[in-house]
């Protein structure tokens, strides 16, 4: 049959409908699609903690998102789910023992940074 022309002389590309695997290709694209809304919010949390440590830590950005990995390297813990727990910690000031005391280390061992042009506390 070929490719029908519109008015203008352009072929116009030729629409198959899905075969036999065409029902698999679309479950696989549905899942694809659900897994790109999970990374987008997952980036989202972890953006959010990165801002409390930077915020409360006195730290820069950079540091903050080294604080996140180690704090989650060192307790073991997936990186999303620490995340979480310093946003319950914002919120209720709760966070566990292990991961406050990993999380103070860090942060020690960092050190806050001066904001330009303020001078160091006496």
């Amino acid at each position: 049959m070929g490719r029908r022309r519109r008015g203008s002389g352009t072929p116009e590309p030729e629409v198959t409908m899905p075969t036999d695997g065409g029902a698999n290709r679309i479950l696989q694209l549905e899942e694809e699609v659900q897994q790109l809304k999970d990374a987008v919010v997952s980036h989202a949390v972890v953006d959010q903690a990165i801002g409390m440590i930077v915020a409360l830590g006195r730290v820069s950005p950079d540091q903050g998102w080294t604080v996140l990995k180690e704090v989650s390297q060192r307790t073991n813990i997936k990186l999303r789910s620490i995340a979480d727990m310093i946003l319950v910690w914002g919120r209720t000031g709760a966070l566990p023992a292990e991961v406050r005391t990993v999380l103070e280390e860090t942060l020690d061992r960092l050190g806050p940074i001066r904001l330009p042009d303020v001078p160091p506390e006496p």
